[in-house]
Formats: structure tokens, C-alpha cells, sequence
């Protein structure tokens, strides 16, 4: 009797530390990422520490949210820190003013084709503010990705 317990503890133990994901399962969860299409989009420089950025965003999520953060690219070459900058550059506050910002941190797994990562990739906030500024904004980029910049709404644009 001892002996018949020892061997239904045994394969209790074996059973339950073996068990895994199921395929489907596992299929379930990726296939709720929706992939991001391939965005490889040339940026333009103003100089060696500014993108060209020509028109500010209608959209008011642009930047705003992870779900559509700014694109800047450069990570394959590795500068896409140096790219979140540049286009931080590029930007001013709504009457001109010079802006500051501050990297607050990486955040939010995004579909992603270039990521070295697998399908997703992470995104960095910037806390941004200007002289007169109530409050400081975050926005988000991507420096994975890389498409037609904007500023977004509420900011302006270096002349």
C-alpha cells in the first residue's frame, strides 16, 4: 500500500512539473500581436544633430501613445538613440520656444520586423517641456521603426 502511494505521489510530481504551454496556446497569444509592416523610411537631416520634420501631426495620439508613437528608425545602424534626439530636436513649443526633455525610461512591447528581438520591440518615453509649460508631456518613440516624422499637436517645428 506504501509502495502504490510513492508511485501515484511520484507521477503526480512527474506530471505536473512536465507539463507545458500547448502549441495552440502559445499560437493564440503571438497571433493577437498584429505585425508591424516593414518601415525602413529614410530620414532627412537638417545637421548632424536635427532630422528634418516639415509638418505637425492632425492626429492627437500622435507621439502621445504607445500605440502611435513616433517612428524615427535607426537602431539597424546603430544610432537610434542618437535618431530619438535628433528628432527631439527638431521640435519646439508652440510659440517657438526651445524645449528640454529627458529620457524617462523604455516601456510598451510593440510589433515590430526590425526588431533584433523577435516580433517586438520597446519603446523609449521622453519627458518634454518649455519655458511656460504647465506640465511636462511624455512622448513615446520607436527607434526600431521608421516613417514620415510629425510633431505632434501642440508643438512646433525648428526652423
Amino acid at each position: 500500500m506504501k509502495r502504490l502511494g510513492l508511485v501515484l505521489l511520484a507521477l503526480i510530481v512527474i506530471t505536473a512539473c512536465g507539463t507545458k504551454k500547448s502549441a495552440s496556446t502559445a499560437k493564440t497569444s503571438t497571433a493577437s500581436i498584429k505585425k508591424a509592416k516593414n518601415k525602413n523610411y529614410k530620414q532627412a537631416l537638417r545637421d548632424n544633430y536635427t532630422f528634418v520634420v516639415k509638418e505637425i501631426s492632425t492626429d492627437d495620439s500622435y507621439g502621445y501613445s504607445a500605440d502611435n508613437a513616433v517612428e524615427v528608425g535607426g537602431v539597424k545602424d546603430s544610432e537610434g538613440p542618437m535618431n530619438e534626439r535628433r528628432y527631439l530636436n527638431a521640435l519646439t513649443g508652440p510659440n517657438g520656444e526651445e524645449i528640454s526633455y529627458y529620457r524617462a525610461g523604455s516601456c510598451c512591447p510593440v510589433p515590430s520586423e526590425n526588431s533584433p528581438y523577435g516580433d517586438s520591440a520597446i519603446l523609449d518615453k521622453y519627458r518634454v517641456s518649455w519655458e511656460g509649460s504647465k506640465d511636462t508631456v511624455t512622448i513615446y518613440i520607436n527607434m526600431y521603426d521608421s516613417s514620415p516624422l510629425k510633431a505632434p499637436k501642440g508643438f512646433g517645428l525648428r526652423r
